[in-house]
Parts: C-alpha cells; sequence; structure tokens
C-alpha cells in the first residue's frame, strides 16, 4: 500500500510525498486518517532541528501524532473492528522514512492496541484529545491543582479549563494580547499586572527555560513548579530564592492511556469543552503553509490537517 504523507526532509524542507507503508500484521489495523493536528512545540522544534536526541530521532521523518480516522482493514487478531473511529498517537510504518510521530499521512498501518477509539462526533476536536490528556497527566500527578498555569496557548487553555473541570481555582498569564480571550471561567492577564507571591501550583504551559527564576519568586513558601512543557534548552535557576521559598520542581512525563480515558470521560460528562480550541483548518496538500502558519503566526492557535480529500 502506499500513503501520502508529510515528510521533513531536513529542518526547515517539508515535502508532501507517497510513501510505502508496512504490510499489515495479525494485530495491525489500517486508519484512513480524517485529520491530523499540528504541534505548536515539539513539532516546531523538529521543524527547526533543535529536538534534543531521542531514540528514533532524525531526517526524513513524519511528524504529527494527534491524528483521528477510521479503521478500513484489521488482521485476524486485531481487536478493533473495521469502521471504528480512532484517535491515533502516531505510526511507525513508512519503511526507510522514520516515523518517530508519524500521523501525518492519509493512510497509516498500526498496531491495534495503540489505538484508542472515540465519538464520531467530535470530528477534528478529537485530535485534541493528546494534548488536553498530557495535560491531565501533569495535573492529576500533584498534591494540588494548579492555581497558577503559565501561557495561554492550545496547552495552556486545555490545562485550565481541566483544571476548573475539576474544581480548581486559577489565574493564567499571558503575555501577547492576542491569546488573551477565549478564557472559559478564569483570569487571563500579564504577569506585570499580578502582584501575587503566593502561588501554591505554578503550571508552566509555556516551555520557556527562562522563566524559571520569575515562577520561584511568585511561590508561596513550599510552593512547586510544575515543569509541564517541552524545553530545548538546559533548566537552570538561582538557587537563594528557590531556597528561601522551599521551591519543589516536578517534571511532567508524557500521558498515559488512562490519562486519555479520563480526559475522554470529562468531556462525555460535559465538564470539559473543546469547543473553540481549534482556529484554523487547512486542507492537507497545502501543508507547507499550514505547518509555517501553526509555527509563525501567533493567531494560529491550532492548525488542523484535512486529509479527506485525499485518496
Amino acid at each position: 500500500m502506499q500513503t501520502l504523507a508529510v515528510v521533513f526532509d531536513q529542518p526547515r524542507q517539508l515535502s508532501l510525498r507517497e510513501l510505502t507503508l508496512a504490510s499489515v500484521g495479525a494485530a495491525d489495523v489500517v486508519v484512513d486518517i480524517d485529520w491530523s493536528s499540528i504541534s505548536a512545540g515539539t513539532e516546531r522544534l523538529l521543524w527547526e532541528g533543535r529536538m534534543p536526541a531521542f531514540p528514533g530521532l532524525g531526517y526524513p521523518l513524519v511528524p504529527g501524532y494527534e491524528s483521528v480516522g477510521r479503521v478500513v482493514d484489521a488482521g485476524p487478531d486485531a481487536r478493533v473492528a473495521v469502521g471504528t473511529t480512532v484517535f491515533v498517537p502516531g505510526a511507525n510504518c513508512f519503511g526507510d522514512v522514520r516515523g518517530l510521530f508519524g500521523g501525518a499521512a492519509r493512510r497509516i498501518v498500526s498496531p491495534a492496541a495503540r489505538l484508542i477509539a472515540v465519538d464520531a462526533a467530535l470530528g477534528e476536536r478529537a485530535t485534541l484529545l493528546a494534548l488536553g490528556a498530557t495535560a491531565y497527566h501533569a495535573i492529576r500527578a500533584g498534591a494540588r491543582l494548579p492555581d497558577l498555569i503559565v501561557g495561554h496557548g492550545i496547552f495552556g487553555r486545555l490545562a485550565a479549563r481541566i483544571t476548573r473541570a475539576l474544581g480548581g481555582e486559577l489565574t493564567v498569564w499571558e503575555r501577547q494580547p492576542l491569546r488573551r480571550g477565549g478564557a472559559l471561567d478564569y483570569r487571563v492577564t500579564d504577569a506585570a499586572d499580578d502582584p501575587r507571591r503566593d502561588y501554591h501550583c505554578v503550571f508552566d504551559a509555556s516551555g520557556d527555560a527562562a522563566l524559571l527564576d520569575t515562577l520561584i519568586l511568585r511561590l508561596a513558601k513550599g510552593g512547586e513548579i510544575v515543569l509541564a512543557g517541552f524545553y530545548a534548552t538546559p533548566i537552570s535557576f538561582a538557587f537563594p530564592p528557590a531556597f528561601m521559598k522551599e521551591a519543589r520542581l516536578r517534571v511532567a512525563a508524557e500521558w498515559a492511556p488512562g490519562d486519555l480515558a479520563a480526559v475522554l470521560d470529562l468531556v462525555r460528562a460535559g465538564a470539559l469543552s473543546l469547543d473553540g480550541l481549534i482556529t484554523d483548518l487547512s486542507p492537507a496538500d497545502r501543508a507547507a503553509d499550514a505547518y509555517r502558519a501553526a509555527f509563525d503566526d501567533p493567531s494560529c492557535l491550532k492548525m488542523v490537517l484535512d486529509w479527506r480529500t485525499r485518496s
């Protein structure tokens, strides 16, 4: 089988081309992707060539780990039925082209066990589930809910909505005026306009390692900072303020299947809305323009590629 896929040939060079898929194993399924979203964090690091070394990293590679599609074929041992709408957290099925993430393609082959059935009515909003699960994982791993979230991009908004769904009260900091709108029942402000210095749990959704000293100064004694973004530069901080605050730092790892299931439960219960978070929808054959907009346009909160018109 062949598939059309986005390929990062090398940093800052993208192509859209036909690739040969791996053969379908007994426990595998074939999924026709309807939508794949673009991560303006991790995928930007791949695009710019700044991604820290990871197993499987290299070029050329197929990006994307937030995809949704329909199962169109299944091996005899696969436990996902043909016709099921599934969330696809990436795939590694492109032969010599690396699939470190591998979800930005019209068709993929994947072990059925990696996929998660979702409500088809969610449509393209289901691409947000992995990011929501990442935020949920970072929030629930701590002893307290965040009372300050730094960054009101897509990740910060999901973290804020999940915090409210879990009963938390919070403030969000955002430097860019364009991104201060869209809050649901929480306050968004510039850090310069917020005098508080007694936050108990600061959730950093910015990925900016240079903010750490500023955040430490805003903690209550014994407060915690959750490093929930992905940081391409070494983390460092001035020790004396951290010593005076008895500050704690916690690094959030990637989501687990239970986290995604919990987010789905919140969505189904009406406690978590995924509405108003996807700002841009682009045909897949305009992928090059879409990736540039996702990375460079501050008004683009979340870009999703639509693969449904491709054969």
